[in-house]
Parts: C-alpha cells; sequence; structure tokens
C-alpha cells in the first residue's frame, strides 16, 4: 500500500512552465531507472548547476531509493536515504519560504518526500508514511493551483486518491487518525492515466507504479505484463522489473512454468554481467528459479540450482544458503511424492 505520490519532474511539452534543465534532469532520472547508477551521479554532478539546488537534491534521494529498491534485503543504504531525503526536505523548505507562489518550488518539495515515504512503506513504518505522505499531497495541491499544467503533479494526487480509497483498513485508520481526507478509487486512476499520458520523465516511473495497482487491486494481470515488459526492455540492466515480470506469473498468473522462464532470463542476463549487482540478481534469481521448477514440478532441475546456491554461499542477498537449503528440502519432499 502507498500513500505517497512518486518522484515528480517533469511537465508536458505543451506546458507553458518548462521546469528548469528539464532534458538534463529527465537523462539523469532515465539512467536511474536503468539502474546506471554510476552514470546518473556524474550526469546529477554535471546538471547541478544550472539545475536547482532543491531539484538535484530530491533526484539524489531517488537515486538512493531505486538501489534499495534493485536490493530491498540489504539494509546498508537505509541510513544513507534518510540523510540524502533529510537533505532535499531542507532545501525545498527554504526554497518555498523564498518563493512561495513558485510552483516549481512546491514540485520538488513533494517530489522530495516521495522516495523516504516508500523506502517507509518498505520496512513497514506506516505512519510515517502516512504522515510524509500527507505532506506530499499538500506540496502538489499547492503546485498545482499556482500552475495546474504540471501533468506529473497530478499523477501524484492521482496516486493519493487511488490508494486512500483501496487502501485496507488500518491503513485507512491512519488515515483518520492523520485528518487526511478520502478517496476516490476511480478518479484517481483516471487521473494517473491522463497525466501518464501527457508526462514527459514520469512514464516509466508510471508504468511501474501503474503496474502494481493492476496487479494488487484491479485485477489486470495482462495489463501488469505488458507495462512490466515494455518497462524491462526499456531498462534491462535493472532487475526490479523482470522480478516483478517472473513473481507476477507465480502468484497472479498462477503459470509457474513463464514464472521459471523470467527467472531464467534474468540468470542469463547476470550470469553475462548485464545487470546491475550480477552476483546478488544470480542467487536471487536461482533461489526464484527453483521455487518455480518446484512448482512446476521439475524437482530435478530445481536442485540443480539450489545446490548452485548451498555450495557458492553468497554473500547477498542475505541468508541466501538458509533460504536454498529449505527450498531444497521442499523440493525433495514434493519430489517423493
Amino acid at each position: 500500500m502507498v500513500l505517497a505520490c512518486v518522484l515528480c519532474l517533469s511537465t508536458t511539452a505543451a506546458s507553458a512552465a518548462q521546469l528548469t534543465e528539464a532534458p538534463r534532469l529527465a537523462a539523469i532520472y532515465d539512467a536511474i531507472l536503468g539502474a546506471q547508477f554510476d552514470r546518473a551521479a556524474a550526469l546529477l554532478d554535471a546538471a547541478c548547476p544550472p539545475a536547482p539546488a532543491g531539484a538535484c537534491a530530491s533526484l539524489h534521494a531517488v537515486w538512493v531509493w531505486w538501489q534499495i529498491n534493485a536490493n530491498p534485503d540489504s539494509r546498508l543504504l537505509d541510513e544513507r536515504l534518510t540523510r540524502a531525503a533529510k537533505a532535499a526536505t531542507a532545501l525545498n523548505e527554504m526554497w518555498t519560504r523564498r518563493e512561495p507562489d513558485n510552483a516549481e518550488a512546491w514540485f520538488y518539495m513533494a517530489a522530495s518526500y516521495a522516495p523516504l515515504v516508500q523506502w517507509r512503506i518498505l520496512r513497514g513504518e506506516r505512519l510515517a508514511a502516512a504522515r510524509e505522505g500527507s505532506r506530499i499531497k499538500d506540496a502538489l495541491e499547492r503546485a498545482l493551483k499556482l500552475n495546474p499544467a504540471l501533468a506529473d503533479a497530478h499523477f501524484g494526487i492521482g496516486l493519493y486518491h487511488y490508494y486512500a480509497a483501496v487502501a485496507p483498513a488500518a491503513a485507512r485508520l491512519l488515515r483518520w487518525l492523520l485528518l487526511l481526507p478520502g478517496g476516490d478509487r476511480e478518479l484517481g486512476l483516471s487521473e494517473m492515466l491522463e497525466a501518464r499520458d501527457e508526462g514527459e520523465l514520469l512514464i516509466g516511473e508510471a508504468d511501474f507504479q501503474l503496474s502494481q495497482i493492476y496487479l494488487w487491486y484491479e485485477h489486470r494481470t495482462d495489463d501488469a505484463l505488458a507495462l512490466l515488459e515494455s518497462l524491462d526492455r526499456r531498462y534491462p540492466a535493472n532487475p526490479v522489473f523482470l522480478q516483478r515480470i517472473a513473481d507476477a506469473y507465480a502468484v497472479y498468473a498462477h503459470d509457474p512454468v513463464a514464472s521459471a522462464a523470467a527467472w531464467s532470463r534474468l540468470l542469463d542476463r547476470a550470469e553475462r554481467g548485464d545487470v546491475y549487482m550480477p552476483a546478488t540478481t544470480a542467487a536471487r534469481a536461482r533461489l526464484g528459479l527453483a521455487s518455480a521448477l518446484i512448482d512446476a514440478a521439475q524437482f530435478d532441475d530445481a536442485i540443480a540450482q539450489l545446490q548452485i546456491v548451498i555450495d557458492t554461499n553468497p554473500a547477498t542477498p542475505p541468508n541466501a544458503r538458509a533460504r536454498a537449503q529449505r527450498l531444497l528440502e521442499r523440493a525433495r519432499v514434493r519430489k517423493k511424492f
């Protein structure tokens, strides 16, 4: 459950209020989604200045967040993200105080909170996520009041409206405690789709967020898979998208053979070194592949993959060897019957 918008960094080609240095920022964001983090860091250094300090700080937080998102079991970058988000919010708060009628300042104010909120949701910190999500909503509404043409801000508001409507009971209680207004599922989805079609920078992030909505709440598995496949074609070095494809086939399409094929694709990339953190990704792919093969009753192939993980005992992902041993026992039990 997500109560926050994703990073909002673009405007439409027809908008009268082009964001400062939008093409350079777009290239940075594209590199981040592509898991080209060294390249993104270099582009960020080159762009800032002349790009606004608040925009650059917000992008830096997103840069850290996507590294965590690509390796969520590790907590090594958690503190770095909190520092980056704190720096971004401080810079953008100063910007909004200096220029309270500048829509771009409020836009980046919202953006500075977004990675932190997504991280809090990942780590189960729902109350703090809801509180900061409300700050995103307030900042986006202020930005849109000043400049209604900011399409990506509409996407963020749409996310809020949607999730506020579909959130489980526990999350709705948090919304009530924080005095947040209720949501509107249909309106939120409509806003997101319209903004996605009009935006420049948010297309990749919007596709990712929509794919999760289609899976979790809309029961549109085929549409979710189409979006994820498109993301994987655009950003093949980012393991997140192909991992989500494999999980979608297993959990939502109930197709372990297709899930195994997706994990195999990811493993091939990792073994070639064509993906972010190839050794970690290879171990994660072998575990996912083995689980899918067990479900497909291909026990010997599953055991072979698990034995590799056990023998190599990779340091990451955490507890990979123990997880492989548990799956190995499952495979052997299933094989007997």
